[in-house]
């Protein structure tokens, strides 16, 4: 064994009313009238207006489907898919831009915070910031490379979280309890709490907390034998949000934020499968525990965001400071056992500390242009430590660490990375029924890291300073026809870039071990046309794309050391349509379907990755289907009940890039095409509701993660050469009652 990876291992027009997107009062400037209105191009504007695909699910939809994090999304936006095999590491799709590299694609904003880091050295891609949805007014996703607005790592799209605002119209509550119960795991419990206190006429204070403990459905076999540890996958989410909000005239507004989360992960979600099969081993959802593990993930955001109305402009200065914060303990058993003639453990912290400034200047409307100016400015720091350590074998379980001498493995990565951007954006109406919307984002940044390395098995070394920097022109431009106010027909071109950076590798690498890695850009062309009736009874969207990706980057080993590559390219090609009909008082139905052709278009390097021309991206299905269906009906006087369903339909996909698998196979692992149908149903007193709901009720197996057939040194990472795999939850039913004050 040389080197340990540095990466995190194991670990269209298209729909925008997937789901009916109630909303209210509170939803803010979520609605007009019956409208739909999202900040989508940092300014507000009705859905119909805004010359791209976008989804929006509402708070209303959040709640009655008992939503908590990405994996509850998934059935209200076709495009989007989650590579996820534990809780707090996951990774984002849209529209298919997906090689499994270790940088991001999609990105993630709460309000006007950006989270995240922006580079490829710390673990951005599989720690998306997945934040409970309690007491949120929407969510925002925009399809589609955003760089103009939303800079780097934004190359598939964006997904933004928007919080609900402190109000002084008066004092409101809010508070949930729920329960759960999984088919052959523990039952789960939930909690979760809102309070909205007027300070005054011009002060107001918004706060709320929420906690989950989810019962596991995973079991440990220990050694492969009998059953020894029962539903080991089990975890609590809690945290909360607070918010103040001061306007002490009608042109100045100042809104203070805080939000901190935290998950605690007890084993990873990962399920043992024949690898040939991708059936589960042993007649149950379980793995190979020899040590017990765990997987922590701390979220820290804090914002201010002041606004002055000029008249003619809006001034906005968004202030914010991030911290991402992992520790986690894989078991290495049955990788390195053989090797090192004990029980072997792999403790990891990364940490990932973000602070961004960014300073706009809008116009309010414009008979003839909008327009919008904006500079940009981040600082980042993170760190990646690594510990190899051995222990007594004995009850799996149970930890009793082996005291050594000597390290075995120690690696430490400190990086850091600064952005400063300047952007434009400007929509020019042309005539009454033609609008041309045009966009500009340049960018400078530049990234240095520092790495120890000490113990046995990589030897002691220091390598400081290594640096690289990039230059790149981000731009979009996006023609629209309007067919009065309730139909138009958009045209977008648009670019999107990922920063490249440094490979940090030990002193004496064999020629040929990359030290840089080069940015990855997209460029996407797109036609959609948007519609409703003028009561809104029915709408539909569709769109058709096409996406040139270049320069991929993409995760490898090469000369035994893991870095980062770029590869030649891939093209995406895709059709995404959708319909929602109201044929009656009460009743909403949608139905959206997803054509996505995601592949590469130039070969790989055969021993790094193995991929080749036309292999499908990882984890994009070809054809997805999305069915929603609710009634409300009043039940009696001042009580409405309603009824629903979902249901998510995916076709064949390709697991993770994976060289041993191709080897050993001769293709990547193929999952079968798959079915998830929810429930759900309620009733609604007012002031008190209750809600019930049935996820996954056919309890499908369907695989949401593959890990890498083999581990460090090439050697098996599981026992029995079994392939790590994620599953959908299985049936869950659940309960949760709300009361409002």
């Amino acid at each position: 064994m040389r080197h340990f990876t540095k990466v995190l291992n194991g670990t269209a027009l298209a729909l925008a009313l997937a789901a009916p997107a109630i909303a209210s009062a509170q939803d803010g400037d979520a609605a007009f009238g019956d409208e739909i209105v999202v900040t989508a191009q940092k300014r507000t504007q009705t859905l119909i207006d805004v010359p791209q695909s976008v989804s929006v699910v509402s708070a209303a939809t959040l709640e009655q489907q008992g939503a908590t994090g990405f994996a509850d999304y998934l059935k209200n936006v076709p495009s989007l898919q989650l590579v996820q095999g534990t809780p707090g590491q996951g990774r984002l799709v849209l529209r298919g831009i997906n090689t499994g590299g270790v940088a991001s694609t999609v990105a993630v904003y709460v309000d006007e915070t950006p989270f995240g880091s922006s580079t490829a050295l710390a673990n951005a891609s599989e720690l998306a910031g997945d934040f409970d949805s309690f007491d949120i007014a929407r969510i925002e996703v925009l399809r589609g490379p955003q760089g103009t607005l939303y800079g780097a790592s934004s190359l598939g799209g964006l997904l933004k979280f928007v919080t609900n605002e402190p109000s002084t119209a008066g004092f409101e509550g809010k508070a949930l309890a729920g329960v759960e119960f999984t088919d052959g795991g523990d039952a789960s419990y939930r909690g979760a709490a809102m309070i909205n206190v007027p300070l005054g006429e011009t002060l107001a204070f918004r706060a709320s907390g929420s906690y989950r403990k989810q019962g596991g459905y995973i079991d440990s076999i220990g050694t492969a034998g009998s059953n020894v540890r029962a539903n080991i996958n089990d975890f609590e989410n809690y945290g909360g949000r607070a918010s103040l909000l001061w306007t002490p005239d009608t042109n100045l507004t100042v809104r203070l934020s805080a939000l901190f989360q935290n998950l605690y992960v007890d084993a990873p979600g990962i399920v043992e499968a024949d690898p040939a099969t991708l059936k589960p081993l042993y007649g149950a959802l379980s793995q190979s525990e020899y040590l017990p593990t765990f997987s922590n993930v701390k979220y820290r955001l804090y914002n201010g965001t002041i606004e002055y109305d000029f008249g003619g402009a809006t001034l906005t200065s968004a202030t914010s400071y991030g911290e991402q914060l992992q520790s986690f303990r894989a078991d290495y058993t049955a990788n390195l056992s053989a090797v090192l003639g004990a029980y072997v453990y792999f403790d990891q912290r990364t940490e990932s500390r973000k602070w961004t400034q960014e300073l706009r200047l809008a116009s309010n409307g414009g008979d003839f242009i909008e327009w919008l100016v904006g500079g940009y400015y981040t600082h980042e720091k993170a760190r990646i430590f690594q510990n190899l350590k051995t222990a007594v074998p004995g009850t799996p379980g149970v930890l009793t660490p082996i005291d050594l001498p000597f390290e075995l493995a120690v690696f430490q990565l400190d990086s850091r990375y600064e952005e400063v951007a300047g952007f434009a954006n400007a929509t020019l109406h042309l005539a009454p029924w033609f609008d041309i919307d045009l966009g500009g984002r340049y960018s400078h940044n530049r990234q240095s890291a520092d790495q120890v390395t000490d113990g046995v098995l990589l030897g002691a070394g220091v390598i400081e300073d290594v640096r690289s920097s990039d230059n790149v022109f981000t731009w979009s431009v996006a023609p629209k026809i309007k067919f009065g106010t309730q139909a138009s027909l958009y045209a977008r071109v648009a670019k999107g870039y990922r920063p490249g950076g440094p490979n940090v590798i030990p002193l004496g690498s064999p020629p040929g071990t990359p030290t840089t890695f080069e940015p990855d850009t997209v460029t996407s062309y797109e036609i959609g046309f948007k519609g409703d009736t003028a009561d809104r009874s029915a709408s539909i969207e569709a769109a058709l794309y096409h996406i040139d990706w270049s320069d991929i980057q993409l995760a490898a080993v090469v000369n035994g050391f893991g870095v980062n590559v770029n590869g030649a390219g891939a093209k995406v090609d895709g059709a995404e349509i959708a319909a929602t009909l109201r044929p009656t008082r009460g009743l909403t139905t949608s139905i959206g379907f997803t054509f996505t052709d995601a592949r590469l278009s130039g070969d790989t390097d055969p021993l790094a990755v193995g991929a080749v021309k036309g292999d499908r991206l990882p984890f994009t299905p070809k054809y997805a289907v999305n069915l929603n269906a609710d009634y409300q009906w009043e039940l009696a006087s001042g009580v409405t009940a309603s009824f629903g369903g979902s249901l998510r339909s995916l076709s064949r996909q390709s697991g993770g890039f994976d060289p041993a698998y191709l080897a050993t196979y001769g293709h990547f692992p193929r999952i079968n095409a798959y079915e998830v149908i929810d429930l759900r149903a309620g009733l609604d007193f007012g002031r008190y509701m209750i809600s019930a709901y049935a996820n996954n009720l056919t309890n499908s197996g369907g695989i949401t993660s593959t890990q890498a057939l083999l581990g460090v040194a090439g050697l098996p990472r599981n026992a029995n050469g079994a392939l790590g795999t994620a599953v959908v939850r299985p049936r869950t039913i659940g309960i949760n009652a709300t009361v409002t004050f």
